[in-house]
């Protein structure tokens, strides 16, 4: 696969003209690239500027809200909802983590959920954003059933993933940011495009067997068995039953039916360490896990123990330097 290098905010900017040219408010169109190229910066591109055309597709369809009125009502002292008016999650859910930072830093935590949203990006971002203000970030969000139950032959869940962001004093912060499938369809995508096989476990056929063959793959599979189904169903309760929102088989498609609004539902949480701890001390702790973590002699094939979220922060550190990489087939869409 072809790819072309490009400076990180020039990538920005035609992700925002492309957006706006689609007639989403400008405004919302700097937040969406924002979350976009924090994707690519982390080489995690498969929630990067490339999805800027499937959003441009369902604004056009009608399936998105261009010029959405979201609004917060506040439901208690560390409680709110977002309404999304159909508009695009990452402003959606921006928003959402906005307001449970400002509670967690008034009253110790803040919880919001979001609702009549769509894809939000990358959970890591709003996490992230927890972290930096010295806060725990937690978030998560239903996706559309490609995920069988454990013990069942047909899809019933979606990826579902779940972030979490927890500051440190002198380190950045512990970044934890998955799928509870085995793997993102995006992998198995990948590999189908490369004419490569898949390793047994990522998926499974229609009578819900494991298949190597990526052609072959109709679900994907929860990761560690009965454990990742049962997070995964948190996920849905939390982002979905919590924000009134659908559950599994019922959520609306992301590529397809691109003219109907999603009404997807997001959870977000913000933690204050400082009302339980000193904060100080806190911070201080988690640098101590992290040299520890650091200093575990490697198992055979690694060369080094790293933290979660730690290889996409030294990615990041690269690409801000030297640009990101994305799929030649992209960055014309970009520029055409």
């Amino acid at each position: 696969m072809s790819t072309v290098t490009i400076k990180q905010e020039d990538a920005k900017q035609l992700a925002i003209n492309k957006l706006v040219a689609a007639g989403l408010v400008e405004e919302h169109a700097e937040k969406v690239a924002e979350v976009l190229i924090h994707a690519d910066l982390r080489n995690v591109n498969s929630h990067g500027v490339l999805r800027t055309e499937h959003y441009v597709n369902r604004i056009k369809a009608g399936g998105i809200n261009p010029t959405a009125n979201i609004s917060f009502n506040q439901t208690g002292t560390v409680t709110g909802v977002v309404d999304g008016d159909d508009g695009l999650g990452h402003v959606i859910g921006d928003i959402a983590m906005d307001h449970a930072i400002q509670m967690a830093k008034e009253n110790g935590v803040g919880m919001v959920t979001a609702m009549n949203s769509s894809h939000c990006g990358a959970l890591s971002y709003f996490v992230q954003k927890a972290a930096e203000s010295n806060l725990i970030g937690i978030a998560m969000t239903h996706t559309d059933k490609i995920v069988v139950p454990f013990g069942g032959k047909t899809s019933f869940l979606g990826t579902n993933p779940i972030a979490y962001g927890i500051p440190a004093k002198t380190h950045k912060p512990f970044i934890l940011d998955m799928a509870t499938s085995t793997v993102a369809l995006g992998k198995v995508l990948q590999h189908k495009e490369e004419g490569k096989s898949i390793p047994e476990g990522w998926g499974v056929d229609a009578e819900g067997k494991a298949v190597t063959n990526p052609a072959e793959v109709v679900s994907l599979t929860p990761f560690g068995g009965p454990k990742g189904y049962g997070l995964s169903l948190i996920v849905d309760v939390f982002s979905g039953l919590l924000a009134g929102a659908a559950f599994g088989p019922h959520i609306g498609k992301m590529y397809d039916d691109l003219d109907k609004k999603r009404k997807l539902g997001h959870y977000f949480c913000a933690i204050n360490p400082a009302n339980f701890n000193d904060l100080e001390t806190f911070l201080t702790n988690m640098d101590q896990m992290i040299d520890e973590l650091h200093d575990s002699e490697p198992a055979p094939g690694f060369t080094k123990v790293y933290i979660p979220g730690e290889i996409e922060q030294l990615n990041e550190e690269n690409n801000r330097k030297n640009g990101i990489t994305i799929a030649s087939s992209v960055y014309d869409y970009l520029t055409n």
